[in-house]
């Protein structure tokens, strides 16, 4: 059952991890615009709840692009936060985002499998069919889960973890992210929000050793809540 913090959202928390629904708009980590982050919302959650005298210790484990909702998880110790960078390094967490685009892809499901380059400067990366210089090979794989009129569901789950690979793998794929202008989207969101959900999160808990299903519910805006019914048994 989730919980519900000063402006934040608490989906798992145990000694080790806690896991937050981030709403779309808000930062992971400080940046030049020095606004307000999820990282320090949550340190000041555990200060609060378990009245930490000092500074809170946390680690962020990964991240969301700003205008991405969903889960972001942490660790609230040394030893969770080294372990499950090494379940991150090899591979060993099953990550499931929810899409919404405006057109359905030609197959309903399938892999894509593209070299991602990203511009710096213009923060935006660019996908390519072949090997590229300097470029990373990015793999995900997705599934049509449902419509309802002009809006589809993807259920899309990236093997590799590179910027914005679900944003431009799709867009690639000629169905760019509803709201996400920068990759080629038509239909602008409200704010700078883009239709993509971290969804859930599978693996291996780093001190139980017990297998971890963490989920975030979808946002309550408008454009989520007509395609509730097609996430509910996801």
């Amino acid at each position: 059952m989730a919980r519900k913090g000063k402006h934040i959202e608490i989906v798992y928390e145990d000694n080790h991890l806690i896991a937050v629904n981030k709403p779309s708009g808000v930062l992971v980590h400080s940046d030049r615009t020095e606004d307000p982050t999820l990282e320090d919302a949550v340190k000041d959650f555990i200060k609060v709840e378990y009245n930490k005298p000092g500074a809170v210790y946390l680690g962020v484990i990964h991240r969301l692009d700003r205008p991405v909702s969903g889960l972001v998880l942490m660790a609230k110790t040394s030893k969770g936060l080294s372990r499950m960078n090494e379940v991150f390094k090899e591979r060993k967490v099953e990550k499931t985002y929810l899409a919404i685009v405006n057109k359905l892809p030609a197959n309903q499901e399938g892999t894509l499998e593209h070299y991602l380059l990203k511009d710096t400067a213009k923060n935006k990366t660019h996908a390519h069919i072949k090997p590229k210089k300097g470029a990373k090979k990015a793999v995900l794989s997705y599934k049509f889960v449902g419509r309802i009129a002009d809006k589809y569901l993807l259920e899309v789950k990236p093997e590799t973890g590179r910027p914005h690979q679900i944003r431009v793998q799709l867009s690639s794929m000629g169905c760019p992210i509803q709201g996400d202008v920068k990759y080629g989207s038509t239909i602008k969101n409200p704010g700078t929000d883009i239709a993509l959900h971290g969804f859930k999160l599978n693996f291996q808990h780093p001190v139980k050793k017990e297998h971890l299903e963490i989920k975030a519910e979808v946002p309550g805006n408008d454009l989520w809540k007509s395609l509730k019914p097609l996430t509910e048994t996801l």
